[in-house]
This record gives C-alpha cells, structure tokens and sequence, in this order.
C-alpha cells in the first residue's frame, strides 16, 4: 500500500499534499483491459464532436440557432471528455494514480460546471424547439444569432460561478489519514470521504448546487415539452404533427439518456457500501458516453447535418 505524502499541519497532526487514485474499486488487478474501449469512447467523442463543429461552422446552411447550439454542446462535450479521460488513461497504462489537491479540486470544478453546461444548453434545445413549434411566426424575432450567444454566455457565467463553493468548501477540509481514493477521477463525495473534519456542509452544498442547476433545467425541460406535445396534438395533420416532433426526437433521445443515468448514479450511491463498483463505474460512464453518444443520434437523425459531414469530408461529391 502506497504511504500518504503529507506535511506538518498545524504543528498537531499531518496534513496530505497528494491524493492517490486507485482505479475501479474491486478490479484493480485487470481494470487495465477497460482501458481500450475507454479510449476508443473518447477518441470517437472528441472526432466526432470536432467533426459537428467544424461542419455546422463552415456549412452555411447550418448557421441556424439550433444548429449553433448543438455546435456549443459539441464543444462541452469534448470539455467533460477530456476533464476525465487523459488521466483515467494515464492510471490504467501507466499506473499514475498520484494527483496533487489543487489538480483535483480543479478537476471537481471542471466536471461539475461542464456537467451543468451541458444540462444548461439541453434547457436552451428545449425552448428552441418550443418557439418553433409553439410560435414558429415569432421564432425568427425571438430566437436570434444574438440571442444564442447571450444565453451562452449566461449559461457559462452560471454554471461557472454556481459550482465554485463545491471544490472550494472541499479544498477547506483537513485531510490528515488516508489519501487512497477508490475511484479513477476526483468526484467530491469521494474526495471529502477522505477528511478528518465534517464534510456535511459541502454535501449539502452540493445537493443544493445539482437541485438548482440540473432540478431547475429539468423541470424547465418537462414544462417546455409540455407546451410541444399540448401544441402539437392541436394540429389537424397527422403529417404536420410527426413532422414537429421528428424535430425534437434526437434531443429527447440525448435528454432522457442524460438524466436517467443521473439519477441511476443517485440510487447506486445508497448502495455503494455494498456494491462499490457501480456508482464509480456509472460516474465515469455518465462523464464519456454522452459525448460519444450526442453526435452519433444528431448524425442519424438530422439530414442537413449529414448532408454538412458529406460536403466537408467528400467535396467533390454532388448532393443527391
């Protein structure tokens, strides 16, 4: 077993400088093999996610709001991807467990402001597709390239100022034992179970923080599909009617997705006593598949954008 790398705290009692991250709890002897599927999740992510940028930003066809806003999810995604998976990748090849306090406290910051990004832009989806839907005469008026970008920006100020007293409260705790964390990313629960002191105050921060960001977005989310099915089912056409939800399916698809495994890490984590390897690997999991899985559905599902990929990848090729 590793010994804890501390220094002299309070002339009393030994406070770490380092944190050790052990891997997948349960598995460390063979965890290494899970490292080629990991990688090949944030390979594909970070490609195709690059790919959806780059596409949406040269095909003019594509400079639409909600195109703009999948291209700022695209970004958020390789974000969270890659807030994780270099190191997880760097433990399972090269057994560099070691992190230092300020490396994780950044990396709780970094997970929880992108992880609200990315609910937060779910909720700017969501009342796009309302306003075209619901008011689709107003839509050019209300839902503008100016409007995309402010509320980018809102959403960033929010989830960047909201998160800060999570990592901060964690980075306050005296961590004076152990510095073994069985796990393979810095989450905050696993991080603050390793203090001497009461880590209360930062749970309850935390629980606080999900409700507001991701408890607001999702209700927010459901209110505003309300209103779409409400809208829709009023509409004499069959064909009217499933032509306006086609429009919403990819994102339905990414959103129920998103927060069902939110709340399946929430119920794992009562039962994390018993079965420890679930929550961690249902963490790590919610960090890399959306971002390979969100490209994948809209590339499916949305015929400009593969009209866009085909344009930029075969230029020579005519559009059918």
């Amino acid at each position: 077993m590793m010994a804890p790398a501390t220094k002299l705290f309070n002339g009393s009692h030994f406070q770490v400088k380092e944190f050790i991250l052990m891997g997948l709890p349960g598995i460390h002897s063979w965890q290494h093999w899970l490292s080629l599927p990991l990688a090949v999740l944030y390979l594909s992510s970070i490609s195709a996610n690059l790919l959806i940028f780059i596409t949406i930003w040269k095909e003019p066809k594509l400079h639409h709001p909600m195109y703009q806003f999948l291209s700022v999810l695209s970004v958020v995604d390789m974000g969270l991807a890659t807030t994780i998976m270099p190191k997880i990748l760097a433990i399972f090849w090269f057994d560099a467990k070691a992190i230092s306090l300020p490396e994780c406290f950044a990396q709780i910051y970094a997970i929880h402001c992108f992880v609200g990004m990315e609910s937060g832009i779910f909720l700017c989806m969501a009342f796009d597709r309302y306003v075209a839907i619901c008011h689709p005469l107003r839509y050019p008026t209300i839902v503008t390239a100016s409007s995309v970008f402010k509320v980018t920006i809102f959403m960033i100020l929010r989830n960047g100022l909201i998160v800060i007293p999570v990592p901060v409260l964690a980075a306050q705790r005296d961590y004076c034992s152990s510095n073994e964390i069985d796990h393979c990313l810095c989450s905050n629960l696993g991080v603050t179970s390793l203090s001497c002191d009461d880590r209360r105050l930062n749970s309850i921060c935390q629980m606080v923080g999900a409700f507001l960001i991701l408890g607001g977005d999702l209700t927010l989310i459901v209110f505003s599909y309300a209103l779409i099915f409400s809208s829709v089912l009023k509409l004499n056409s069959a064909e009217a009617a499933s032509k306006a939800l086609s429009t919403c399916s990819s994102h339905l698809i990414l959103i129920l997705f998103f927060y069902t495994v939110i709340v399946v890490i929430f119920v794992t984590h009562l039962a994390e006593k018993k079965y420890p390897l679930i929550p961690v690997l249902f963490n790590v999991l919610h960090n890399i598949i959306p971002p390979a899985l969100n490209p994948i559905v809209y590339a499916f599902r949305t015929q400009d954008l593969r009209l866009g990929f085909q344009k930029l990848l075969l230029p020579g090729k005519k559009e059918k």
